[in-house]
């Protein structure tokens, strides 16, 4: 078979390229791999979600806890509705207050739409050592559309040291 210089042969231009077929082999192979991939970033966003949420709680106890050393006065932890005093009904998820006897030092609005925080207690009291008065479970999860497979549990122990801890239960009530 002859080329003209410059020129590949007729063969040569033929086996470059994919084919029909092994184009569509590849797009359903990718479609199948994103498929399995979506869960995974749904869980990855509901961990980061509960995650803030814990955190956000955990550092909010520290504070107080400090807040009660450095004024040598009972600091209250509470949830609040208003974000101006202690709420009695409702849950920790429509935000939360710092305050002492006469102000409120600090507020938080809560957690995010779809999300509970349920806890033991209504508030929490640090007094002027610095030790906590009440100790507390809270749990952050998920409730709406439906209850996730994650959860984050933070706990107030009696020394008024705050941790959170992740859990796998995925029971929201």
């Amino acid at each position: 078979m002859m080329s003209l210089p410059g020129c590949l042969p007729l063969k040569a231009r033929l086996v470059r390229g994919f084919t029909l077929t092994e184009l569509m082999t590849t797009v359903a192979i990718l479609a199948v791999l994103m498929g399995l991939a979506a869960p995974t970033f749904s869980d990855i966003a509901l961990s980061s979600r509960l995650k803030d949420a814990a955190n956000r709680l955990v550092s909010f106890a520290a504070v107080a806890r400090s807040e009660a050393i450095k004024r040598n006065a009972v600091v209250t932890m509470c949830m609040s509705a208003d974000a101006a005093s202690c709420a009695t009904t409702g849950g920790w998820e429509q935000g939360w207050i710092m305050r002492t006897t006469t102000e409120v030092l600090h507020k938080d609005t809560g957690a995010p739409s779809g999300y509970k925080v349920n806890g033991n207690v209504g508030s929490i009291n640090f007094d002027p050592v610095g030790v906590g008065t009440t100790q507390a479970t809270l749990t952050v999860c998920r409730h709406d559309p439906e209850a996730g497979s994650q959860e984050r549990v933070v706990t107030v122990s009696a020394t008024g040291k705050a941790t959170s801890v992740k859990t796998t239960t995925g029971t929201c009530a």
